[in-house]
């Protein structure tokens, strides 16, 4: 389970006077999701606001599954107060441009009334809009729209060119650069896998759900109510990462494989190219309307339900899997964080510090191929964090047998602390060790966990989530609306929302194929080529 004289090696290397300083200017950008509501504590039935410019094509508010589910993007810092600073601005100018909505500050959405109140997102007459809201479309019909509303924080991160230039000389001298980072990250990937229960335990804030999400489904969890209509279990952390949640049963059986960036892409571009006979007798179009974009296992790459992703930003026109193939990885998506709900941005420094060092520690440490049992395990062991992480005594499975939730989290974090102590050292500031205590103290007294706090908030005053959130909504409008901008100028905004509106006027008037020729197009991914060498 552990490996600390491997890492303390590895870590004294990159600790010398010579190296330390490589492993400064970690890349990192945020996506926070939010739904817009009523001052009721209603999912908005309003379109996307034109003051905010175009959802299709601004560079930082967009939607995602909903018209109503707003996604505020950050660009990529190596610095986490100036991330944090755009973050914020993007929510102070869309809390002054949404009249007197709110923005839903929690993972698990607000009282819906059924699935036809959520409507699909909207981007436009082009043909790259329709397709994407045509590939939304295909979720409803595949999975329903409640799935697709519950809203969390994701979390992208690179390691700086200074360290791969580092690492490669301690790891592999004659081996490609560009290969060398894409087997990196993808036993990042895997350490993730392995330990990422870690994540909804310390940061997880969604142990209760509104009864109106299950739509009257008997889960056979054994839910306690408080309020109205609020149903929670005792010591869930995440149940927006359990089985109940943003889950996909249906993709269980894909075996995405995580060996190396090759069997990755080989294992998708299979489900890509696989037929799903239910999605078949769905239809694709029927008469004039389309139902999805096809009937394979994922219509797109996007569908494909995963705790973390490996990245490569797409050029213009490009599939994400292609760009992957071409250049390799640049930068991982980490996907398991809940929305704080104590805090305007739904997330904060000290969170982000952690997984800073977390991330770096699974880069850092051995990562050996999954296997079957493995991954099985992995899967248990998340599952069980989300459900009841904060029971007492919990026990988590390892190829050793079980072992109590307190006895691996204090091995790991023996561990962390090794990484928090290079970090510091890199930045001269003791930052990630400060931020590694703060977490420490919720494994002794699991009341100082976020979904801990969440649920005494509920029980304490009898509330539903519904009232909770609308009160949060509330207190972190006011604070939105009376605050500064921190970062870009007051005309930024403004501007980058005349030109996204300007801009998807042009690919609106550009088009010229039929939208069945551009989805015919579209659809048809090349010829499978991964380069290794990332030279096309």
């Amino acid at each position: 389970m552990s490996s600390p004289s491997f890492l303390s090696e590895i870590i004294e290397q990159l600790s010398a006077p010579e190296r330390v300083f490589a492993v400064r200017g970690i890349r990192r950008g945020i996506e926070r999701e939010s739904l817009r509501i009523t001052p009721e504590g209603r999912l908005s039935s309003l379109d996307h606001p034109r003051q905010l410019g175009s959802a299709l094509t601004h560079a930082n508010i967009t939607t995602d599954y909903s018209e109503s589910l707003m996604e505020f993007i950050t660009p990529v810092s190596d610095s986490l107060d100036v991330l944090l600073a755009q973050l914020g601005d993007i929510h102070l100018f869309t809390m002054q441009h949404i009249g007197d909505e709110r923005l839903w500050p929690l993972s698990m959405p607000c009282f819906i009334g059924g699935e036809e109140s959520i409507r699909l997102a909207q981007y436009g007459r082009s043909n790259i809009g329709r397709m994407k809201t045509l590939y939304r479309q295909g979720l409803h019909h595949r999975y329903g729209s409640m799935m697709q509303v519950i809203a969390g924080v994701h979390f992208n991160f690179s390691m700086p060119d200074s360290f791969w230039s580092e690492w490669q000389q301690l790891q592999n001298p004659e081996c490609c650069q560009c290969k060398l980072i894409s087997d990196s990250y993808m036993g990042l990937i895997r350490n993730v896998y392995r330990f990422g229960w870690l994540i909804p335990y310390l940061f997880g804030a969604s142990p209760a759900l509104c009864s109106s999400f299950l739509q009257g489904r008997d889960t056979g969890l054994p839910f306690e109510r408080v309020g109205k209509g609020t149903l929670y279990l005792p010591y869930a952390t995440s149940l927006r990462l359990s089985d109940l949640g943003y889950t996909n049963k249906s993709q269980a059986g894909l075996n995405i494989s995580h060996s190396s960036l090759p069997d990755y892409l080989t294992s998708v571009r299979r489900a890509l190219d696989t037929k799903d006979d239910t999605f078949t007798a769905m239809g694709i179009k029927v008469g004039d309307e389309y139902r999805q974009l096809n009937d394979h296992v994922l219509q797109l790459e996007n569908e494909l339900y995963a705790p973390i992703r490996p990245k490569r930003t797409p050029r213009s026109g490009e599939r994400a899997l292609v760009a992957l193939e071409r250049r390799g990885i640049d930068y991982i998506e980490l996907r398991t964080l809940d929305i704080n709900p104590f805090t305007p941005c739904g997330v904060e420094l000290q969170q982000l510090r952690f997984l800073d060092l977390f991330l770096v520690w699974c880069l850092l440490r051995p990562s050996p191929v999954l296997d079957a049992a493995e991954i099985e395990r992995n899967h248990y062991n998340m599952n069980q964090v989300a459900l009841e992480g904060r029971r007492p005594g919990l026990q988590l499975r390892t190829a050793q047998g079980e072992i109590p939730l307190r006895v691996w989290s204090e091995q790991l974090f023996d561990e962390l602390q090794l990484v928090a102590q290079l970090l510091d050292r890199a930045y001269g500031r003791v930052h990630y060790q400060l931020a590694l205590q703060a977490q420490h103290d919720k494994l002794a007294d699991p009341e100082k966990t976020l979904s801990a706090q969440v649920l005494a908030h509920l029980l304490a005053h009898d509330l539903d989530n519904d009232e909770f959130g609308r009160q949060q909504a509330e207190l972190f409008r006011q604070q939105l609306l009376h605050a500064p901008l921190q970062y870009w100028e007051a005309n930024y905004f403004a501007d980058e929302a005349q030109a996204s509106l300007l801009k998807q006027a042009e690919l609106e008037a550009d088009d010229h194929q039929s939208f069945d020729d551009f989805l015919r197009h579209y659809l048809q991914l090349p010829t499978a080529g991964y380069v290794p060498c990332g030279t096309e």
